[in-house]
């Protein structure tokens, strides 16, 4: 088997009824949302799903696609969705020190890693559905 090109991950934005967002604190990159690789015979929803439960505890669905960014240097597609919790209970992993939701203004504060900030505004702005960002 040969070695894959790139590496695809799975990340969605998080918005409760009270429209928070849910952010989990990494060991990496600080505060950010949610997501991850996603595994071989996983689609990109059922990795987002996974990867979201994995790290913060919560079930979601998955209510839209937002947008594909490409790291050509680093060979890596960065799927985004939109979501919205279903159930499950907050808590922490080995990749989220912490989690919880936060008002929108708040999160876009908290986050500062790259441009996951930037990803976050274009994934709520509607008219800007679905979008190719490269880097």
């Amino acid at each position: 088997m040969s070695t894959p090109k790139h590496i695809v991950s799975a990340a969605a934005v998080i918005l409760n009824d009270e429209g928070n967002m849910l952010l989990i604190r990494g060991p990496r990159r600080g505060w950010e949302f949610p997501g991850g690789q996603v595994e071989e015979g996983e689609s990109l929803t059922q990795a987002v799903i996974r990867e979201v439960k994995e790290e913060s505890g919560i079930e979601i669905e998955v209510i839209k696609f937002c947008g594909v960014f490409q790291n050509v240097t680093g060979c890596i597609c960065n799927t985004l969705f939109l979501g919205r919790p279903i159930g499950g209970e907050l808590t922490t992993s080995s990749e989220s020190l912490e989690v919880g939701f936060y008002s929108i203004n708040d999160a876009l504060r908290m986050v500062t890693w790259k441009n996951f900030r930037q990803r976050i505004e274009l994934c709520l702005d509607r008219s800007q559905h679905p979008f190719l960002i490269e880097f």
